[in-house]
């Protein structure tokens, strides 16, 4: 019977060719690779992917003990001085990942504003990120029980699965599928009852073969986008298979 676990498997099992496909040009390699010789798009590499993982940031801020006003203008400021270009210039010296080149970063930027004990000046020339938004995801699910770190990670793997989610939702769409993902998607790491699955092969206008293969498809097909996704945060196709497992142990806390 298919439950989370297919979908673990699937995750792990994915293609080696689907992960060298996805690796071929990722944009954290773009920040590496073309810093000095192309330093504008890395810095645009660079913005997308803040874009991308701004939640985690914002919830380490938070979990760390400031005031949600106050979280707000240390996360802008946190950006905007890393999109300055002596910040890119910097990046040779961290490792691969990004999430641990984004943590440190953060961690020495709050040192060092926090050493200040002034109020920053909120906003900055780069917003990028909906703060309303950051505090209510801040706030969602909340679990105290986690340290700041904890909290990023866990939020960064979601980020993670979101971005594979939505990568998916596209792919079905431009395929002229949109009701097969809309309708299978919920389902992706859930049980099928004998019950949901004839209700689904009713919306679906199939049969009941039809809709296993169909969600044994979206599994895979979600296990192989959630590698890509991983690709464009690591700089070797080697730690893709650690960042899975940290994803993965992150998403259990």
């Amino acid at each position: 019977m298919s439950t989370q676990a297919d979908t673990t498997r699937g995750v792990r099992n994915a293609s080696t060719t689907a992960s060298r496909s996805a690796f071929c040009t990722t944009l954290w390699t773009t920040v590496l690779t073309l810093r000095s010789n192309d330093e504008s798009a890395a810095s645009q590499a660079l913005q997308r992917l803040c874009h991308i993982y701004w939640r985690p940031v914002h919830a380490f801020i938070r979990r760390g003990g400031a005031r949600p006003h106050d979280a707000e203008d240390l996360t802008q400021e946190f950006f905007a001085t890393l999109l300055a270009k002596e910040t890119l210039k910097k990046v040779e010296r961290e490792k691969g990942k990004f999430r641990t080149f984004l943590l440190t970063a953060l961690t020495n930027f709050l040192h060092n504003e926090w050493d200040k004990q002034r109020r920053l000046k909120r906003g900055g020339n780069y917003q990028i990120i909906s703060m309303s938004d950051a505090e209510a995801g801040y706030l969602e699910k909340a679990d105290d029980s986690l340290s700041p770190q904890g909290l990023f990670d866990r939020r960064w793997a979601f980020a993670l699965v979101e971005q594979a989610r939505l990568r998916l939702e596209t792919e079905y769409a431009e395929a002229g599928k949109p009701a097969v993902f809309q309708k299978l998607e919920p389902h992706l790491t859930h049980e099928l009852t004998a019950q949901t699955r004839a209700e689904l092969a009713v919306a679906l206008n199939m049969n009941d073969g039809a809709v296993k293969i169909a969600l044994h498809r979206m599994r895979r097909r979600f296990g192989e986008a959630l590698r890509a996704e991983i690709a464009q945060t690591v700089a070797t196709r080697e730690e893709i298979e650690e960042e899975l497992r940290h994803l993965f142990a992150a998403m259990a806390t």
